[in-house]
């Protein structure tokens, strides 16, 4: 009776690893897988448990019942050979070996071979994606249709603070998410602009890790519409946690009115750059490209990060290397925090193009003439600057050009 209810439990726990379609499972918690490398790496890791289970159990039961049954006290005496002597002793200790190997080389083998050989397979694809990594944001990229943005954590600054109660998806939520078509497969290429960062979604099976001056490729194939919620898994600097990774899956028909809806946005944040705004538009809109661009670094006080992030704030002092901060004056960056100190050209230059040697990034690809120019504006009017005059998209193109 005793026996029958271990072999029950035994045989419960093997069902419940190898049930079929286990996704969000009761044990790992593994997420419902949605692409084939996920369904593929669920698989290897039920397969690699049920094996485990299979061995251990009768193992484990193996050795108890020796304990039991030949203990000291019922006259039982210690072997006292070293080494397998008669054959039956060699295939006592032979057999378990060879049966490791079978199961390591071609049980489990086999299996982890073919999925190393798909996920590295991203010939033919529907559609590529540029993935940038930066701190602490990531930046996607649709070459054949000409849309391009950047995604950042839209977390409230107040649930960070803990002034407020955070939300279901605290810290995993962003303000542009990536879009991307069910049932086609989808190039991933992704870089870095400045450290390592790592591309990871559980329900996609998939972790790519962005090396700065190196592309690294992946691919994905979702199976069906929904969101699917990531993040950058390689320790990247302060901001690390606040770079959320969200995915919009779409069929392949709202895919395309998304991608119309984009490039028709695109169009008309081109044609901005043509006109001229008031100053209370450009800082309106600069106070929020600032709030999601450029806070993470220099704060969203103005005043930065000591050693790291140069403060915006007028009359705060940058304490850093000899280098950095000769680097810096050199361009006008910015002494003592007053940016009104520089000239806009150097402004819009230092934006556009970064600061080598410094953790300043190009906003060129990421921002558009626009944007630029209101976070210039708004820059040189907050945080103790007084400059007093907006600075126009037409401007910030044409210092585009003449580089």
């Amino acid at each position: 009776m005793r026996d029958g209810k271990v072999i029950a439990i035994a045989a419960g726990l093997l069902a419940s690893v190898v049930a079929p379609g286990a996704g969000a499972h009761p044990f790992y918690e593994f997420p419902t897988p949605v692409t084939p490398i996920a369904q593929e790496t669920l698989f290897i890791h039920n397969l690699f448990l049920t094996i485990m289970l299979a061995l251990f159990i009768p193992s484990a039961a193996i050795v108890l019942y020796s304990l039991y049954a030949h203990r000291k006290s019922r006259g039982h005496v210690a072997a006292k050979f070293t080494r397998p002597t008669t054959p039956k002793q060699w295939v006592f200790v032979l057999l378990p070996f060879a049966g490791l190997v079978f199961i390591d080389y071609v049980i489990l083998g086999i299996p982890a071979f073919h999925s190393i050989l798909a996920i590295a397979d991203t010939r033919d694809p529907a559609l590529t994606v540029r993935v940038t990594a930066s701190q602490w944001k990531w930046q996607y990229a649709y070459p054949s249709y000409g849309i391009q943005f950047t995604s950042s954590l839209s977390t409230p600054q107040d649930e960070i603070d803990g002034k407020a109660p955070p939300d279901k998806h605290f810290l995993r939520e962003v303000d542009h998410p990536l879009v991307l078509p069910t049932n086609e497969k989808v190039d991933l290429v992704i870089a870095s602009d400045d450290v390592i960062h790592s591309f990871w979604v559980p329900a996609f099976g998939i972790k790519q890790d962005a090396v700065p001056g190196s592309l690294r490729e992946t691919w994905v194939k979702i199976d069906k519409p929904g969101v699917y919620r990531g993040q950058c898994a390689e320790l990247c600097g302060v901001g690390h946690a606040f770079m959320p990774i969200v995915v919009v899956a779409k069929t392949p028909t709202d895919f395309a009115h998304w991608v119309a809806a984009e490039q028709a946005k695109a169009a008309a944040t081109r044609a901005a750059a043509s006109q001229t705004f008031t100053m209370a538009q450009l800082m309106q809109r600069g106070q929020g490209v600032y709030d999601k661009i450029c806070a993470a670094c220099h704060q969203p006080t103005g005043l930065g990060i000591p050693g790291a992030f140069p403060p915006i704030a007028g009359g705060h002092p940058f304490a850093a290397s000899p280098a950095l901060i000769a680097n810096l004056a050199q361009r006008g960056f910015y002494r003592n925090g007053d940016v009104v100190m520089g000239s806009v050209a150097s402004h819009i230059g230092i934006v556009l193009h970064g600061i080598p040697g410094s953790p300043m990034p190009a906003f060129e690809s990421q921002l558009s003439a626009l944007d630029i120019a209101a976070v210039i504006t708004f820059e040189r009017n907050s945080f103790g600057n007084h400059d007093g005059q907006p600075v126009e998209p037409a401007t910030v193109e044409s210092a585009e050009h003449d580089q």
